[in-house]
């Protein structure tokens, strides 16, 4: 089954610095129908404005991922790392027992765009740890490149669940097939561009699509798209 979720239907939130637009309940906005997809509990699509940013502030028994598109984000925390991220970089903060940190858009004239997605750990307690990594851009093109892992490998951040975390830039008319073992689910957001899923299923610029009970996924692109697919277990 897929179901789609509308870039329009999520919730937003607007201030002076920052245009949020929410994938499920976070902060003020509550749906106690999607709380979450499996382990993925967060996944926000933020906009930072010049010289502005999210102060320092606590995290406990969460995955956090950061995933730039577009402009820096400059990372500090109480594990003692500090850092500024570009396009082609990524980071994960396994914030476990309890951490402090903060991301701050440093430039002067340049918006900052980033998704912020957590996950659920698989194991509660654990030590916080942090690890930034940088992709080629070129690897992403009509292949599915992993970025962040259970497993990690080279230029491939380890996370603490049993997701794996892809990325990809597929030409017009390019297609991709996606095979996992039963019982898992796969989540797909289209960060620019238009999508078909299963010959069927449209997923347009910032959609989502939601995958359950399906084994093979065959994605084409009906225009040149970048996009993030998420393997993800069974469960909630």
């Amino acid at each position: 089954m897929i179901q789609v979720h509308k870039a329009n239907a999520r919730h937003t939130v607007k201030m002076d610095w920052l245009e949020s637009h929410l994938s499920f309940s976070f902060g003020p906005y509550y749906d106690s129908e999607n709380i979450q997809f499996g382990p993925l509990r967060v996944f926000n699509d933020d906009t930072v404005q010049p010289d502005k940013g999210f102060g320092i502030h606590p995290h406990r028994e969460a995955e956090i991922v950061s995933i730039v598109l577009k402009g820096q984000l400059k990372h500090e925390d109480s594990l003692g790392n500090s850092g500024t991220l570009h396009v082609g970089d990524v980071q994960v903060m396994s914030a476990g027992t309890g951490a402090l940190h903060s991301e701050f858009n440093p430039s002067s004239t340049e918006e900052t765009q980033f998704l912020q997605l957590w996950f659920l750990p698989n194991k509660r307690q654990l030590t916080p740890s942090y690890e930034d990594v940088s992709y080629d851009q070129e690897q992403l093109r009509n292949q599915l490149l992993p970025i962040i892992s259970h497993t990690p490998s080279a230029n491939v951040a380890k996370i603490n669940q049993d997701v794996i975390l892809y990325l990809s830039k597929l030409e017009q008319g390019k297609e991709l097939t996606f095979d996992q073992p039963k019982g898992r689910k796969i989540y797909v957001f289209t960060i620019e561009g238009e999508l078909r899923l299963n010959a069927e299923t449209v997923v347009e610029n910032r959609d989502a699509a939601r995958v359950t009970d399906t084994e093979n996924l065959h994605i084409k692109a009906s225009e040149d798209s970048f996009f993030l697919l998420i393997d993800l277990p069974g469960g909630e």
